[in-house]
């Protein structure tokens, strides 16, 4: 946090501590809790509390006494009747969001008392959080128990800065629309400043599910919502490096590791843990380890397989079920293949402490991380963290959203038992010197990006979204203004102008083709280019080529194509483009698809984009298909270098890494301006806002929330201010 003294307040459904029968404490499960106990232990922030429910039933008076005993720990717990615990925990959040977010549509139970319970919950929960609420607070909310929360406290608290984390996934519109209640969760999370997911896939998903429900567009990051911008931005959670490498040098668990190795002496352990659950994809594990046993005989009293399964929601159906029939496929695999002195599959249904799991990840020479969906998955993180003796081999699979950072890792799709049986084959082969390269690779990321960093990372991000250039008021220009602007113009020494094209300088006409400069701009722009000491730069999303055709001669700077090209006077062209254009041609595809469904649209093809333009179109079939086109290009553009950007009815696919803003700022690094002036009309110009220095003055031609200092009314104004500043002595 840059200011330690302001509060922040963490809220998750749990604390990191569980109350038992006699009201003593003891360490909450699970990766969240441990992940955030981590964070506050590492991080500089000493003014925090933590506000969560303490996992147990307890009446209102033994409720007194636990609230005193937590406040000495900074904790303050949310009571929740005995007759709401069920219909929210094991009802709303486990049978209908749990199951939804992670792909399993057919085992969510749709009851309105669930909904109802969790709206009850929600609301508890907001009455504790408002009692620590200070005018500098900063509330970070995590995961999907209290998707309502933000916009309670938003609506009680419009000026506090709200975070939200999500630590499972979110699922693609097509599943979250299912949702009875799908616009009141959204409308919830939308009361934050900043959304957080753990990988980029799900982050897509959520602005799909936001344009498919509400029509709402993203831009620089986020989406403009009520007057606000609202930040949604990825962050991968890392978990405590040292704590994991280190562990190896701690007696308890160099004694416990030759326990294990002795034990198993001369055969090769691979090693699999989990909370029970059916997103972890464990039966298909012991599916996977059978079919080696099957088919590879030369293995037997050579491998074993440790199974521990965590117990975990035990008096729900789904999992009593599943816990049955792993146990009987345990059975019938050692009856079947096991012998006097080899059991193959050693299955442990309970809960290990961190000596007992870093000694298992450190015996091992394969594990098993498989889940058929997870968030992130932080076993496979903390397996790699802890092999200082750079050996051992990770099969995970590619619905983790760890995954994502450990490349080097056997991937697989977990829903393939022979290509799990393939790859446990292979892993059982890696030489020591290849699992050496791999394991350091996997080291060397998660040691920079750690639990602390991602904790950072989120609050510096949320802080930010504080800073002026993010609020979204602008002020109308008059004649005041201009004067003022004028007088700083004239008392400058360095001044550079940054001003769009289409809708700034000239009107918005149906055919962008023949929106050529009239004679009266060419006159304007060869004075004001004339003027000593100033820079002048045309900022379009133009082709080069119609730039430099329609201002040649003119002493003129351009960049085209949204910040693809620049040329500076006198120069040739220079392209940031570090990809070639061969994506093109799959967009293109899809485009031409929606010029046939929607009348009146077309395509322009550039050097480094494609454009789809729907100006002349019905508007009300345009909203329809557009949010169509915008669904498709999402996803087919996840897995490239490319952004998506939405204009003054154009939907345009560029580069990754390059809008206005950046390529402005190539110009402002070359000279030290002390008059900085940026005017454009549409969403591609609030990059540009956004990017520059706060002294700048910066001008949204038209209507509409911006980033901008002050607004005008049309390019008509425009140009008088630019006459305004002229100098005709």
């Amino acid at each position: 946090m840059k200011n330690h003294s302001k509060k922040l307040i963490i809220v998750a459904n749990r604390l990191p501590f569980t109350v038992k029968p006699d009201l003593s404490f003891s360490k909450s499960p699970g990766g969240l809790v441990s992940g955030l106990e981590t964070f506050l232990k590492k991080s500089e922030i000493k003014n925090y509390v933590w506000i969560g429910w303490i996992g147990s039933h307890v009446d209102r008076k033994k409720f007194e006494i636990i609230k005193k005993k937590a406040k000495k720990l900074k904790t303050y717990p949310v009571f929740i009747p005995v007759k709401l615990i069920d219909k929210f925990y094991n009802g709303f959040c486990n049978k209908i969001l749990w199951p939804l977010f992670h792909g399993f549509p057919t085992y969510v139970v749709y009851d309105e008392s669930y909904w109802d319970t969790y709206v009850e919950v929600n609301k508890l929960f907001c009455d504790e959080v408002s009692q620590h609420i200070t005018e500098d607070s900063i509330v970070w909310i995590h995961d999907y128990h209290l998707m309502l929360l933000p916009s309670l406290l938003r609506n009680l608290f419009p000026k506090i800065m709200i975070g939200f984390f999500l630590h499972i996934p979110f699922p693609p519109p097509e599943l979250f629309m299912q949702l009875p209640w799908k616009r009141e969760l959204l409308e919830g999370l939308l009361g934050c400043d900043l959304i957080g997911f753990h990988i980029y896939e799900y982050t897509t998903n959520f602005l799909r599910t936001l344009s498919r429900t509400f029509g709402l567009d993203h831009k620089m990051g986020g989406i403009l919502y009520q007057d606000r911008f609202i930040k949604v931005e990825t962050f991968p959670m890392g978990i405590d490096f040292n704590l994991f490498h280190n562990a190896c040098e701690r007696k308890n668990i160099k004694n416990l590791v030759k326990k294990i190795k002795n034990q198993l002496k001369g055969k090769k352990i691979i090693f699999s843990v989990d909370r029970l659950d059916y997103t972890k994809g464990i039966y298909n594990r012991l599916l996977a380890f059978e079919k080696i046993l099957l088919t590879r005989p030369d293995l037997h009293e050579k491998i074993v397989l440790i199974m521990v399964v965590v117990p975990s929601r035990e008096g729900v159906e789904h999992y009593l079920r599943m816990k049955k029939q792993l146990e009987e496929k345990i059975s019938e695999i050692n009856g079947r293949f096991g012998k006097i002195h080899w059991t193959p599959v050693l299955y442990y249904y309970r809960f290990l402490n961190f000596e007992e799991l870093v000694a298992h990840y450190l015996a091992t020479d394969v594990i098993l991380v498989t889940p058929l969906k997870d968030g992130m998955n932080l076993i496979a993180k903390e397996f790699v963290a802890s092999r200082k003796d750079k050996k051992g081999v990770i099969i995970l699979s590619e619905f983790a959203g760890s995954a994502k950072e450990l490349g080097e890792a056997i991937i697989v799709n977990p829903n393939s038992i022979k290509d799990l049986a393939k790859a446990l084959e292979r892993a059982l082969e890696i030489p020591e010197e290849e699992q050496k390269e791999r394991i350091v690779s996997m080291q060397e990321r998660l040691e920079r990006y750690n639990i602390l960093k991602w904790g950072n990372d989120f609050i510096s991000t949320l802080e930010s979204l504080n800073d002026k250039k993010y609020k979204l008021t602008t002020k109308l220009l008059n004649q005041a203004l201009i004067n003022q602007i004028k007088k700083s113009f004239k008392n400058s020494y360095q001044r550079v102008l940054f001003l769009d094209y289409d809708g700034t300088l000239v009107p918005i006409i149906s055919k962008p083709h023949l929106a050529s400069p009239d004679k009266d701009l060419i006159n304007l722009l060869k004075k004001l280019s004339e003027n000593p000491n100033t820079d002048v730069v045309i900022i379009s999303g133009r082709k080069k080529e119609d730039l430099e055709k329609w201002f040649n001669g003119l002493k003129i700077n351009f960049i085209g194509e949204h910040g693809i090209f620049i040329k500076k006077y006198n120069q040739d062209w220079e392209s940031l483009a570090n990809i070639t254009s061969d994506f093109k041609n799959s967009i293109k595809n899809i485009m031409e698809i929606y010029v046939d469904r929607l009348p009146q649209s077309f395509i322009e093809e550039k050097e480094f984009s494609i454009v789809f333009h729907y100006r002349n179109a019905d508007p009300e079939l345009a909203s329809l298909r557009v949010a169509e086109l915008i669904d498709e290009l999402l996803i087919l553009t996840g897995n490239m270098q490319v952004n998506l950007v939405l204009g003054n009815k154009i939907v345009e696919i560029i580069p990754a890494g390059i809008d206005k803003g950046v390529a402005a700022n190539i110009f402002l690094r070359e000279k030290n301006y002390d008059f900085i002036l940026a005017i454009g009309d549409d969403a591609t110009d609030e990059n540009l806002f956004i990017s520059l220095p706060e002294e700048a003055i910066t001008i949204k031609v038209g209507l509409g929330r911006s980033f901008a200092k002050y607004s005008t009314k049309s390019y008509i104004e425009v140009r008088n201010l630019l006459e305004n500043l002229i100098d005709h002595e």
